[in-house]
């Protein structure tokens, strides 16, 4: 499993709306730390399949939702549940640190 790509069109359905929690990697292609964080992003995808939504949103071609969530610095992932931010991470971290924040939110 990989994560799902999603956009400002999408967003509503796709992470707020969600049963499951989501995390929602907020990335851009020019961006260094992002590709440096995005292998760690794909295992949780592949790890917790089934129990965990992760999404990969393109702030610059989706600036409507990064704006609404205040977005300043990339990559900041973000993990929704029931609609509602409840965790953020900024910057590049070790997958430790991504899933002492993710975990506790898994049902």
């Amino acid at each position: 499993m990989k994560p799902i790509t999603v956009d400002d069109a999408n967003f509503q359905a796709e992470v707020l709306s969600s049963d499951k929690p989501v995390l929602v990697d907020f990335w851009a292609i020019w961006c260094g730390p992002c590709k440096m964080i995005a292998p760690i992003v794909e295992e949780l995808a592949k790890e917790y399949d089934g129990k965990l939504k992760v999404m990969k949103m393109d702030v610059d071609a989706n600036p409507r939702t990064a704006m609404q969530y205040g977005i300043r610095s990339i990559p900041t992932l973000m993990v929704f549940k029931g609609g509602q931010v409840v965790e953020q991470i900024i910057g590049a971290v070790p997958k430790r640190h991504l899933l002492d924040k993710v975990t506790p939110h898994i049902n």
